[in-house]
């Protein structure tokens, strides 16, 4: 019991500080990390030096996030500066004035098409501020953001949780990845298809007016369902002509098309606009911009362009990964403990770089851009003070399996406690292991890299088909995304939010549980065809 409740403080220590006692995350995540510092060095007996070496990588990976924090903050400050962000505001509002639609196309199917292209929490980053600037309530933008980034981060940077997620498997090739991205599309058939209407019923109940939450979501759920249903059905056809790694891309493509034609047209569209979850005070720009829409939003154009050419093309790939390295590799001569920063290949660079551009391609002066970086600067102080124990807690964990008596590491020893417990059961229970690693990590890709050869002996041990034990692993690693500590701490900061993070994860955590439950129940679905 001792071994277990160590390995589980991890999770328990942030749940109790942010969650029941709603600690700014900066004290809750400061006093988790020395907990769990504490357990792997007296219960788990760690190496001393594996324990440095693994809070440097975690304040190293800290910096990581910063950068890509920075980069969209600033980018949104000098589309504020250059008049960008108006003009975005009325081409939204052309399609549809109502914040329910509006939250779907952003949070949903822009934030997809972001996260196809980069992935590593780049989406929320990205669509929370810019959901802010359309006037929704910062608590609002922050859970919306989170929650939208989930359907498509099983296939995120270019289908990176499936094809290097999976990779430590003995029967890892490309025709296993395709069949695995085809068995998350089918299920994602039963829960993804959901999340649309999931992000209406969120904005409708936590942020309208009191009692009409459910009777306000109703009538947009044929829309809703249309849109998800446009987004999931998209995503099993690309799986099965093309495998995983344009999946996220070219279904957020096709949402986005079905989304704003219909949209616009009113097809399935309520009459009355729903605006409950504006800003108090927010007054829209009524002037109209002379501003070309193209213009306005050719720096997230650059943006998606940039993220694609560093990740598709080869040359410029090796490029981005070589020219500025800052990876610290075997940190404090420990073999293995490694941080990678490729300067160039972060979105946070590709961010602060479409700022930059957007000030010559709108016209502005440099001063929009550097007025923009000094604010931006100001406000990750907060996030950063959050982020250097979150990450030094996350990676210590990881190492854990660096102790004298050659223990499990914490994570696998939760997994093997989990299946002990749950046995034949597993189908519902994996998507939930999935999101316990992408909690407490805050990746799907390292989430099922821990776990996935543990999903794959218990899918053995009990006679259930591997493939859809491991793609209900990814699907949960995907809705861990909503709860993720340092997720939440991102999108708190890019709204302006910062302290209030266990606000927000008592918010979506019911949305990651459902996912979860929706996901396990589509598993059980598909194990009976095949």
């Amino acid at each position: 019991m001792k071994m277990l409740l160590a390995a589980l403080s991890a999770i328990l220590a942030p749940f109790l500080f942010l969650v029941i006692l709603r600690m700014p995350a900066k004290k809750g995540m400061l006093l988790s990390a020395v907990i769990v510092i504490l357990c792997a060095l007296f219960i788990w007996e760690m190496d001393k030096t594996a324990i440095a070496a693994s809070v440097l990588e975690g304040f190293h990976k800290a910096l990581t996030i910063l950068l890509i924090l920075f980069g969209a903050i600033i980018l949104l400050r000098t589309l504020e500066n250059t008049g960008a962000v108006s003009r975005i505001n009325q081409g939204f509002h052309n399609i549809s004035g109502d914040m329910r639609v509006q939250a779907i196309i952003v949070a949903f199917l822009f934030g997809g098409l972001i996260e196809g292209a980069a992935g590593f929490g780049t989406p929320a980053a990205v669509t929370g501020p810019l959901l802010v600037a359309l006037g929704f309530n910062p608590l609002a933008a922050a859970v919306l953001a989170l929650v939208a980034d989930s359907a498509a981060v099983p296939f995120g940077a270019v289908g990176t949780p499936v094809m290097i997620g999976l990779s430590n498997l003995s029967v890892a090739d490309l025709d296993f990845y395709k069949t695995i991205a085809i068995r998350i599309a089918s299920i994602d058939l039963m829960a993804g298809t959901f999340v649309p209407f999931l992000l209406v019923l969120l904005m409708t109940v936590f942020f309208g007016k009191q009692g009409n939450g459910v009777r306000n979501a109703l009538p947009l759920l044929p829309w809703s369902l249309l849109i998800g249903m446009t987004y999931t059905v998209s995503a099993l056809l690309i799986a099965v002509l093309f495998g995983p790694e344009f999946i996220s891309i070219l279904a957020s493509l096709a949402g986005l098309l079905v989304a704003t034609i219909t949209a616009k047209s009113g097809f399935l569209i309520p009459k009355k606009e729903w605006t409950d979850a504006l800003q108090k005070g927010f007054q829209r720009n009524g002037e109209k911009s002379g501003m070309g829409l193209l213009t306005a939003w050719s720096p997230y154009l650059i943006v998606v362009i940039l993220l694609l050419a560093t990740r598709v093309i080869v040359p410029v790939k090796q490029f981005a990964l070589q020219a500025v390295d800052f990876t610290w590799r075997n940190i404090l001569g420990v073999e293995g403990i490694t941080s990678k920063w490729e300067l160039l290949y972060s979105p946070g660079t590709i961010l602060v770089i479409a700022a930059f551009f957007a000030v010559l391609i709108q016209g502005k002066p440099i001063a929009a851009f550097a007025s923009a970086s000094k604010s931006s600067l100001m406000s990750i102080k907060d996030a950063g003070l959050t982020l250097l124990p979150t990450l030094a807690l996350v990676q210590v964990f990881t190492h854990s399996d660096m102790n004298v008596h050659d223990y499990l590491s914490m994570p696998q020893y939760i997994a093997d406690a989990l299946a002990s417990a749950i046995g034949a059961n597993w189908t519902f229970a994996a998507p939930f292991l999935g999101e316990l690693g992408a909690f407490i990590t805050g990746s799907a890709t390292v989430s099922t890299l821990t776990f996935s050869p543990i999903q794959y002996s218990i899918a053995n041990e009990i006679g259930v088909n591997q493939e859809v034990i491991l793609a209900l692993q990814i699907i949960g690693a995907a809705a861990g995304n909503m709860v993720c500590v340092h997720n939440v701490v991102a999108a708190a900061t890019v709204v302006g939010l910062s302290g209030k993070e266990g606000e927000i994860i008592r918010k979506t955590l019911v949305p990651a549980i459902l996912y979860g439950l929706l996901a396990g129940f589509g598993g059980f679905l598909l194990l009976r065809l095949l």
